[in-house]
């Protein structure tokens, strides 16, 4: 295939790729944006194929790998539970990170395949590339695996912290800088397996203190980290694709990570240098055992949204776990019946990850125009007669407007105690992803539903 039908080729995949994130902003639409970015990498992988012509022996390999690499991708994709994303997703971003490095390694030892010059005598430009992709590709694989541990509990959530920490951090940075600068310079094997090792250690150091509450901003750094780290490898290989890609994926990585700092209160660049998350999150002073909880039981909460005249459900964590949206669907459907009118309120990081109470409720059919961000309905939660909270937890705490001390503190909640009613299902009265308690529980308003949400939802459709 001629260079200017690849580089033509390549531009199709970049704009279905760019067409596959617009669809995947909304999940009206994100059915239609996955079919567009699986249609972009079918072309880009044939096309890549097809440019490098001739792979001798070697071609039976990639196609068994890509065969095996496919179907265990196709595998976890199948089995794996909406709950469980978030460690998929640090899972795949530590595998393309471990990619990059890899390539960058192969064309450091064997430049001349892919035409930067000689062992020794590489070009400046593809050296600097190299280096670049490898260290970020190294961060993004540590670091996604340190994530990956947190979130599937084999690790503890907790910050893990050390005195000098931070200053540790950027003498390793600094001199990873310096030694890519003498790398250009000396082209020593010894220098670039020191940037990629440093690399791998400062991946490790820039996760461990993320406190768990935060991991789901981390994912998204580290989802950019991982585009950046392809991009400074398309830039080595020269190939159109991978470079587009890369920036699509670290661009886009990098503005969802702001989004959902500014929805968390937190510092954009203290995300990237690792130095947040570290606060204590254990503040509360108070003990459960000693403040009043009222508890009831279906039929109490069938009685109140019965005679409400609004309701807004809000959705977490705990809905998910228990798959309860379509027993949701079911009530909100028996409470319109009755003349109550019903809306869906979503805070930016409910659940583990960006949307995952969107895809959750689109899953049960739950109409767009009735599901309302945090700024779009707060204000409402002062008129309302009942809150139904199903599971969600640090993102209804109020702690986080009164208590400055508290690890969540400033950042935006969604003001569920201003409801007359608060009814808030959940199995027991323990903290939240934040690992802090949950002030809401205590309130004189709130009425406690011990029970699994699944459960405790089809017993109110009954008594409905």
């Amino acid at each position: 295939m001629t260079a200017n039908l690849s580089a033509l080729f390549y531009l199709i995949s970049g704009i279905l790729f760019i067409l596959a994130l617009r669809g995947l902003s909304s999940p009206e639409t994100s059915r239609q944006g996955n079919y567009f970015g699986i249609a972009g990498m079918a072309i880009a992988i044939i096309v890549t194929f097809l440019s490098v012509g001739n792979f001798g022996e070697g071609f039976i390999y990639v196609i068994v790998f890509l065969i095996i690499g496919g179907s265990i991708g196709a595998f976890i994709a199948f089995r794996i539970p909406m709950t469980a994303m978030p460690e998929l997703v640090a899972g795949f971003h530590s595998l393309v990170g471990l990619a990059a490095v890899f390539v960058a390694i192969s064309a450091f030892l064997k430049p001349e395949a892919f035409g930067l010059g000689n062992i020794g005598n590489i070009k400046l430009a593809s050296l600097i590339e190299m280096s670049l992709g490898a260290a970020i590709g190294a961060i993004t694989f540590s670091g996604s695996i340190i994530a990956f541990l947190k979130l599937r509990g084999i690790m503890s959530g907790s910050p893990i912290t050390f005195k000098g920490q931070h200053i540790i951090n950027l003498f390793l940075g600094l001199m990873i800088i310096g030694l890519i600068f003498y790398l250009c310079i000396s082209q020593s094997n010894n220098i670039f397996w020191s940037i990629v090792m440093i690399s791998f250690l400062i991946g490790i150091l820039l996760i461990i203190p993320i406190g768990g509450a935060d991991m789901p901003v981390v994912i998204s750094m580290l989802n950019s980290y991982s585009g950046w780290a392809a991009a400074g490898i398309g830039f080595t290989l020269e190939n159109t694709a991978l470079i587009i890609t890369g920036a699509l994926v670290g661009s886009s990585g990098a503005i969802l990570s702001y989004i959902m700092c500014k929805g968390m209160n937190r510092s954009f660049f203290n995300v990237i240098l690792g130095g947040w998350g570290a606060t204590d999150q254990s503040s509360n002073t108070k003990s459960k055992e000693q403040k009043p909880v009222k508890s009831g039981n279906a039929d109490d909460a069938a009685f109140l949204m019965k005679n409400a005249s609004s309701v807004i459900i809000v959705p977490g964590y705990g809905m998910a776990v228990a798959q309860a949206q379509h027993a949701l669907r079911e009530m909100v459907d028996a409470l319109k019946k009755n003349g109550v009118k019903v809306s869906y309120a979503i805070h930016p990081v409910a659940g583990r990850m960006p949307g995952h109470m969107n895809v959750l409720l689109a899953e049960a059919n739950v109409p767009y125009d009735e599901v309302f961000e945090l700024e779009e309905i707060n204000n409402d939660f002062a008129n309302c007669d009942v809150a139904y909270v199903i599971g969600a937890n640090d993102v209804t705490n109020p702690v986080a407007k009164s208590d400055p001390q508290s690890p969540i503190y400033g950042m935006p909640v969604l003001d569920v105690e201003k409801s007359k009613s608060v009814l808030f299902v959940k199995r027991s009265l323990s903290s939240g992803y934040a690992g802090i308690d949950n002030d809401l529980f205590y309130r004189d308003n709130t009425l406690m539903l011990f029970s699994d949400a699944k459960k405790m939802t089809e017993e109110i459709v009954k008594s409905l």
